[in-house]
């Protein structure tokens, strides 16, 4: 009998061979999934599967669960060609809404404690204390999306230049980041203790002890717990890595603050905006706006702005 583990085998390979890459969310989606159904005894995809699937979880919003949604159902919909038994669950069958959920901001203790916490983590060569402190500490600073940093190779991290190479960005569009002089002293000396542990020659920048890329749904996992042993994030008897904040939350905090700081030295946001939407990646700059009015405070200030413009206005008239 073939699983569907099996078939998720052959449809990862398949989308692969059309330029889809890793797909790393999607393929700890999936295989998170398939290893379910074969659990469960089943031969085939099918609504009810997917409820009973979900029914293994608390924690989990609609919003993700929207997403586990639409990774299934593209595995259905190619599943259905070789296998007719196959449903492909209803795409309302979770109500996303339109709305994306308001980001979590974390404190400069949050950050601070997050990162030492990291730096404590054991392990049997000593590396991930290392590797994750850097990388958590990389991500808050620069707001890096999780898979560009973790796809960051060794020839992409120019520590002479202070400059970082993106090439697996979200859009497929490689992008140049400067970074400040204590990030390139840090990043180099996580280089030194890489190569000191593992011996040089890395081809991926950030390794795990075996010397291979972390994959990002075992970082999500190791933020996870490091966020529920510093209390930012709540435990959850059905599942591992509790509730709360993300480590995605990292970028928000990143982008908001530095939108906060120019408000604060009287800057003009939609002069600068461009710059924070060239340094994230965004595709449009509606996408760097939408912080706006996703965070109270922002809202105040910009409020603030446009009042204080108005009452100039109208002295500049009498």
């Amino acid at each position: 009998m073939t699983t569907l583990n099996d078939r998720l085998v052959e449809y990862l390979d398949h989308r692969r061979r059309f330029g889809y890459g890793s797909m790393g969310t999607t393929a700890a989606v999936l295989r998170r999934f398939a290893a379910f159904a074969d659990d469960f005894g089943a031969e085939s995809i099918t609504t009810e599967l997917f409820l009973e699937w979900r029914k293994q979880f608390e924690a989990p919003s609609d919003v993700t669960w929207g997403c586990n949604l639409s990774h299934v159902r593209g595995f259905a919909k190619w599943l259905h060609c070789v296998d007719p038994r196959t449903e492909v669950p209803s795409v309302d069958l979770i109500r996303r809404g339109s709305r994306r959920p308001r980001p979590y901001i974390y404190t400069e203790e949050e950050l601070a404690r997050i990162v030492k916490h990291a730096a404590k983590l054991p392990s049997r060569r000593g590396l991930n204390a290392w590797t994750f402190s850097t990388l958590f500490g990389l991500i808050a600073v620069t707001g890096l999306r999780l898979g560009e940093a973790l796809g960051l190779d060794e020839t992409d991290v120019n520590l002479d230049e202070g400059v970082l190479t993106i090439t697996r960005t979200k859009n497929r569009e490689f992008r140049l980041l400067p970074i400040s002089l204590s990030t390139t002293e840090r990043l180099g000396a996580y280089r030194a203790a890489r190569d000191g542990v593992l011996g040089n020659g890395a081809q991926a920048f950030f390794l795990n002890e075996r010397g291979r890329r972390p994959s990002a749904n075992y970082v999500e996992a190791v933020f996870a717990r490091v966020g529920m042993a510093i209390g930012v994030r709540d435990g959850c008897p059905s599942g591992k890595r509790g509730r709360g904040p993300r480590i995605h939350d990292l970028r928000h905090t990143m982008a908001i603050r530095t939108i906060v700081r120019w408000y604060r030295a009287g800057l003009d946001p939609s002069r600068e905006m461009i710059k924070l939407t060239t340094y994230l990646g965004h595709k449009h700059p509606s996408h760097t706006y939408w912080y706006m009015e996703a965070v109270p405070e922002l809202m105040r200030l910009a409020c603030a702005r446009a009042e204080q413009a108005a009452d100039t206005g109208v002295r500049h008239e009498r």
